[in-house]
């Protein structure tokens, strides 16, 4: 199976904390874009925070961001990692209409296993 690039659209309208998006079993996802679109006058806030599963924690990465009145924000600077069972969460401060966007990249451990594969009978190894 070859890496899967991915969009994934979540519309968010409450104020509990939901899941995004989780990778899977034997799965990286690398996050490239993600798009905070809000679809009214008023201006609630975002936050995002990651549970790694590794880890047995949840870590913030973005706190709080006030989002302009009927306008759209791109939240990452630079890719965001899932690993397996990793879960992208979102909560915002009111019930308002919002848009969260998501551009990814799914690799599989198949994927992984032949791309070392590649690079070690390259270098005769």
């Amino acid at each position: 199976m070859a890496n899967s690039y991915k969009y994934k659209g979540a519309a968010i309208a409450s104020t509990s904390q939901t899941s995004i998006l989780t990778a899977g079993t034997d799965e990286t996802i690398i996050i490239k874009s993600i798009i905070v679109t809000n679809n009214t006058a008023n201006t609630p806030t975002v936050s995002l925070d990651i549970t790694d599963s590794s880890a047995s924690a949840t870590y913030k990465i973005l706190n709080t961001k006030a989002l302009s009145a009927n306008n759209s924000v791109e939240i990452l600077s630079a890719p965001l990692i899932l690993e397996t069972s990793d879960i992208l969460k979102a909560t915002i401060s009111s019930t308002d209409s919002i848009h969260i966007n998501l551009s990814y990249l799914i690799i599989t451990w198949l994927n992984k296993y032949l791309y070392l594969l590649t690079k070690l009978n390259k270098y005769g190894q």
